[in-house]
């Protein structure tokens, strides 16, 4: 390799690195000498096993591997231009041609088909844009939607039955298919399905690495790469992100459970006892040669949420209130209060529903079962500061920790102050999260600024910043 290939690919690494760190990958330069070691031994010829290297190297959490593939078959793409599949492609090849061919790539389990098509599927169905500037790319959108990979399950089921007919009936005759065959029928039926979807995948990056070539790898990454697990934002996260947050909740309480264990022994030691430690000195000339700590008093917190579950809000808060649930036992009591702009307690609802978010809809259980609402069906957080402060307040004692999370938007109303005052001041500590970015408090009708008097508040708008309150301010 030339010192100025080398120089190139030195550069190339390093962009890969930078642009990783954007999308929530904390790869730095310890990482990235590891990286340019594994190159050195791996070498570029195969791919690979070079991607796999590089992995090991830089993805340090779960769920990142994702977001490093796709950022990887960006800054190391497997060719330029269009691929030789799509230049042997005769030039009558239409759209039923190409799903004829998919639907027999389908039915055989041809991976290395499938990828062919998707390589034409991309050329053929999804340039956008005019050619030579800035606008153009290629749309894995417009080709999904031309081409509907998904309308062809059954057609591929049906070759793989015209494949097999002999063996499906030499088998009726024996008598032994019965429900042997609907299993079959539905392990087949998901294979094909699992297969539009890795259809789907392909030709999503397809579509990436041809953009990239005419818009830019940075471009192509910020807009076009997702972000990792840690950095999804409550508020934008659809119901797929939702579900894929609450398959994060179990792994990520047992690792906070973990730091705030840590957190409670290194507080138990006690502080220093003032009166007993000079006393001591006294042995030693006044001077304090051996402190003497205090005999500590170890005792876990109450922790009391209330929760905003009205509209977007009700992805963090489900996350919230699922994740404080499993972590139940960093406390001596967990208390959870819903509301819109009625209060209304739901402990036991969170306890049933489970930790999984794509399992059971927890914000839909508690509008069918909770008391969150009353004549109306917009947020008003006076209100439910109201209702809190009227039936509720035995809940906060001076052991109590009290979360609120929401992001402060009250519709106008009148925002009660001083019922959160006056739960504050009950209260051991009181914390606002607020999945809203810091920017947009004040906007609108939010009261964010006027209860940040109040209380402390902080921005959560995603799992890492969730993280990291939990783990430095939570009471312990």
């Amino acid at each position: 390799m030339t010192a100025e290939a080398s120089q190139d690919l030195a550069g190339r690494l390093v962009e890969l690195v930078s642009a990783l760190r954007t999308k929530g990958i904390p790869a730095g330069t310890s990482e990235t000498v590891d990286a340019a070691a594994v190159i050195n031994v791996l070498g570029m010829s195969d791919r690979l096993q070079l991607r796999e290297g590089l992995a090991a190297a830089l993805v340090r959490r779960g769920g990142q591997r994702d977001v490093f593939d796709m950022t990887f078959d960006l800054y190391f793409p497997a060719g330029v231009g269009a691929t030789q599949a799509t230049l042997d492609t005769d030039d009558d090849f239409d759209i039923e041609d190409l799903r004829d061919l998919l639907a027999m790539a389908l039915a055989e389990n041809d991976l290395r088909t499938l990828e062919q098509v998707a390589e034409i599927a991309v050329d053929l169905l999804g340039q956008v844009g005019t050619p030579d500037t800035q606008t153009a790319g290629w749309s894995a959108y417009q080709t999904l939607e031309r081409l509907r990979p998904q309308t062809m399950i059954a057609q591929a089921l049906q070759m793989r039955g015209q494949g097999g007919g002999g063996q499906g009936q030499g088998q009726g005759q024996g008598g032994g298919q019965g429900s042997g065959g609907e299993f079959t029928d539905r392990l087949e039926r998901d294979e094909v399905r699992q297969n539009v979807e890795r259809f789907r995948a392909l030709v999503a990056g397809e579509a990436r690495r041809r953009t990239a070539e005419v818009r830019g790898r940075d471009t192509v990454t910020r807009h076009a790469v997702r972000t990792g697990t840690e950095r999804i934002d409550f508020l934008s996260a659809n119901k797929q992100q939702l579900e894929e947050l609450g398959r994060t909740v179990k792994p990520l309480s047992r690792k906070l459970a973990t730091r705030l264990s840590a957190r409670r022994r290194k507080a138990s030691r006690g502080k220093i006892d003032i009166r007993r430690t000079l006393r001591r000195s006294m042995s030693t000339g006044g001077v304090p040669m051996h402190p003497v700590l205090a005999k500590p008093h170890p005792s876990r917190p109450e922790l009391v949420l209330l929760c905003d579950v009205s509209g977007s809000v009700s992805g963090f808060s489900g996350f919230t209130m699922h994740l404080v649930q499993a972590l139940s036992g960093q406390f001596s009591k967990v208390r959870v209060f819903a509301f819109v702009n009625a209060m209304d307690e739901v402990t036991d609802l969170v306890k049933d529903t489970g930790a999984d978010l794509g399992q059971a809809d927890l914000s839909a259980r508690i509008a069918r079962d909770a008391r969150i609402t009353k004549w109306h069906t917009s947020s008003d957080y006076g209100e439910a500061f109201a209702d809190f402060h009227a039936d509720y307040m035995n809940a906060i004692g001076p052991r109590t920790a009290v979360l609120i999370l929401g992001d402060a938007r009250n519709n106008n109303q009148d925002p009660n102050l001083g019922a959160l005052h006056d739960i504050s001041q009950r209260a051991r500590r009181t914390f606002w999260l607020n999945p809203e970015a810091t920017m947009r408090w004040g906007l609108g009708d939010s009261e964010a600024p006027a209860y940040g008097e109040v209380v402390e508040m902080h921005e959560c708008c995603n799992v890492e910043q969730l993280t990291k309150f939990i783990t430095r301010l939570l009471p312990v």
